[in-house]
């Protein structure tokens, strides 16, 4: 069976919302506006995660993943530490946040509703990308686990941040569509 335009994996829509939520991704980094100073090991919180969260909210888990993905090797080429210049640490964990966001989504707007599934996405989508981060640093050996809970207050404001942010712009966006916005895969 053959899928038509609107209903293919990439349609047209979904390519051009992967470039623009990728963009702002990048612009939030090369502008340094996605990263927060704070006084930890990390020294940044960080915002550049929450384009992958949207994407992977209003068109998918593949686009989610596309822009994570494409988060990450931003990352990776403009890793100033030895940390981020290792691509398990700075592609891998990203191709997950959209995904995760994605599914976290769907599977709590039956039970919740609308608004706390967009918390909930935004909040483990935020999680997805700190933990695998965190975890894949210490198992490369890259990072102590010692240093991990000095980094617990940021990820918390992350987690806040991106709730926030989720909640206003998609749901922002589906009023604007009429709901149309809505999540297909």
């Amino acid at each position: 069976m053959e899928r038509s335009v609107n209903e293919s994996v990439l349609s047209i829509r979904k390519i051009v919302i992967t470039g623009i939520l990728a963009a702002i991704a990048i612009l939030l980094g090369i502008t340094r506006i996605g990263f927060i100073p704070v006084p930890n090991v990390s020294g940044s919180a960080t915002i550049m995660h929450v384009p992958a969260i949207l994407g992977g909210v209003l068109e998918g888990p593949i686009v989610g993943a596309l822009i994570g993905a494409i988060f990450g090797l931003f990352s990776f080429l403009q890793a100033s530490s030895p940390l981020f210049k290792n691509p398990l640490v700075s592609i891998f964990p990203r191709i997950w946040i959209g995904v995760v966001a994605y599914y976290s989504y769907v599977a709590s707007r039956k039970v919740f509703g609308e608004i706390p599934a967009l918390a909930i996405a935004g909040v483990l989508g935020t999680l997805t990308n700190t933990v695998l981060v965190l975890g894949m640093a210490v198992l490369v050996k890259l990072l102590p686990v010692e240093v991990i809970p000095s980094i617990i207050p940021q990820a918390i404001a992350e987690l806040i941040i991106a709730a926030i942010i989720t909640v206003v712009v998609v749901g922002g966006w589906k009023r604007i569509t009429g709901g149309r916005g809505k999540s297909s895969v």
